[in-house]
């Protein structure tokens, strides 16, 4: 066992926390955009663009992983001018990860977000603007303040999506070990050469890392 510990690598684990954080914040301000939208505007259309952006929630990680290739691979719109402006893309690249595990944690920012604002009394609001607030400042000192609970309750659970993310991750960044190999990846590569013990290690390491966060956000969830 000891010998087991001295060769197990902790880049994947490593690797898979960066991803997972960097993909989180970023929902998280997309999240929050758009679940206020959603929860406070009547634009047309609006159900259908919530649509869309739920989508990751139930799309197989394959089209997801295949929409972000046709859209920033070396042949799509975005990723040749990426490409030709900036000399960059996110192909085989662990930024492309972070692009796959945001988006399929999208959908549980914003749905906690669009609901915790839209349980904010709008009288409280209302009384803060007649103290001459502006309305930023009425959502940076009362809305926003309300409904933080549930959206940091909705931002857990994509953060534990984000680290179990696989299929669209393995699509756009690969498996390059020491590069874009996340922790899921490892483990698929693990079984795959008979490493059975090494992906014992790194199975129980990511699945005790997403109880204590799913166990976190269920008690942000129960104070609400």
């Amino acid at each position: 066992m000891s010998e087991l510990w001295q060769q197990f690598d902790t880049a994947p684990l490593a690797l898979t926390l960066r991803v997972a954080g960097v993909a989180t914040a970023a929902a998280l301000v997309l999240g929050v955009a758009l679940g206020y939208v959603f929860a406070r505007s009547r634009l047309p259309g609006r159900s259908v663009l919530e649509a869309v952006c739920m989508l990751p929630l139930v799309l197989p990680p394959t089209v997801l992983g295949y929409a972000i290739l046709l859209l920033m691979g070396r042949r799509g719109a975005l990723g040749q001018w990426l490409r030709a402006h900036l000399d960059y893309t996110i192909i085989f690249n662990w930024h492309g990860a972070v692009v796959a595990s945001a988006l399929v944690a999208l959908p549980l920012v914003l749905k906690a977000a669009s609901t915790a604002f839209a349980q904010v009394d709008r009288e409280l609001e209302a009384a803060a603007r007649t103290l001459r607030q502006s309305r930023w400042s009425v959502f940076a000192r009362v809305t926003l303040p309300l409904a933080w609970p549930g959206i940091l309750a909705g931002t857990l659970l994509a953060f534990a999506r984000a680290l179990g993310e696989f299929g669209a991750s393995l699509m756009v960044a690969g498996s390059i070990p020491g590069q874009t190999q996340t922790a899921s990846m490892a483990i698929y590569d693990a079984v795959q050469a008979g490493r059975d013990d090494v992906a014992m290690l790194l199975a129980l390491a990511i699945s005790a890392m997403s109880v204590a966060v799913l166990v976190a956000s269920n008690r942000l969830f129960s104070l609400r």
